[in-house]
């Protein structure tokens, strides 16, 4: 494990709000995702830790790695997160490298809620121990779904004789557990929020779009997530990862850069989110980003 500090300590005790961005399908854009909630709340003067537990793929480690760079390259003044990296256990017995997981899992979330507002955990795509873990860790959880049946898929079945009956799917179920194991654990809910992702506006997937939010909307009454207004297909929200940079940072210290109308665009999207997800310590403050 290697921990980077960007907080100054404060006393024992502390609990941070977890966010948990996560779906059990890869492509989503969970790490684009993550990194601009962790941006937005830096923006707004939050101390904000990082976990990426993908510890294979690391999308979030090295976007935020990549942010650290380009900083100490070009002098500029931008916030960073704490970080606390987590490596997989070597062991062999899958009992065993589960319970180390874990722990370390535990250890990282406690010293990042030592010393932080909020923290930010970008969960792997697939079912795994440790996901399944950070899910009932949850306080908020940040679902990104692409705007299709194939994605939809995870979370609800629909019937194929109507497609007003629909029926929660593995990842729903997977949710429903972590929501069992939260409050038995420590008796506080999980905000589910459902994040429709690379939204097309093309007219001719019009009509496919409109399916998939009425079999949302049906499922979110059943199972209980709110919905969030989605983020368009932009290259915007991904363009700036090898300098580790959001849309969010073009008007920052140092950065070299101009909003132009799409991006003032993209900017409002992530504005429209973040007050949907009405996160606690925020309520009435103005945005600043």
């Amino acid at each position: 494990m290697t921990l980077a500090y960007a907080c100054e300590p404060e006393a024992a005790g502390r609990q941070a709000h977890v966010i948990v961005v996560g779906n059990q399908k890869g492509g989503a854009g969970k790490s684009t995702v993550a990194m601009h909630l962790i941006v937005a709340l830096m923006r707004m003067g939050r101390r904000t830790g990082a976990l990426d537990l993908d510890v294979r793929q690391r999308s979030l480690i090295r976007y935020i790695e990549n942010r650290g760079r380009w900083i100490s390259s070009h002098g500029a003044k931008l916030p960073t997160p704490q970080v606390f990296e987590l490596e997989e256990s070597q062991l062999r017995q899958r009992d065993a490298a589960d319970a180390a997981d874990e722990a370390a899992f535990r250890v990282a979330l406690r010293r990042l809620s030592d010393t932080c507002d909020y923290v930010v955990i970008d969960s792997p795509g697939g079912d795994s121990h440790l996901a399944r873990v950070a899910h009932a860790s949850a306080d908020t959880l940040v679902t990104p779904l692409n705007d299709s049946f194939v994605d939809f898929d995870l979370l609800g079945d629909i019937d194929e004789t109507c497609a007003e009956i629909v029926r929660p799917s593995i990842y729903s179920e997977m949710v429903w557990e972590s929501r069992k194991q939260k409050a038995i654990a420590a008796r506080t809910p999980i905000d589910w929020v459902v994040l429709r992702n690379r939204t097309s506006t093309s007219r001719i997937e019009a009509k496919n779009k409109q399916r998939v939010g009425d079999a949302l909307k049906t499922l979110s009454q059943r199972i209980g997530f709110r919905l969030a207004p989605g983020l368009s297909e932009r290259v915007i929200f991904r363009e700036l990862f090898p300098q580790g940079l959001t849309l969010l940072d073009l008007d920052g210290a140092g950065v070299e850069g101009e909003m132009k109308m799409s991006h003032l665009a993209a900017r409002q999207e992530l504005r429209d989110l973040f007050i949907t997800l009405k996160l606690p310590g925020l309520e009435g403050e103005a945005l600043k980003f």
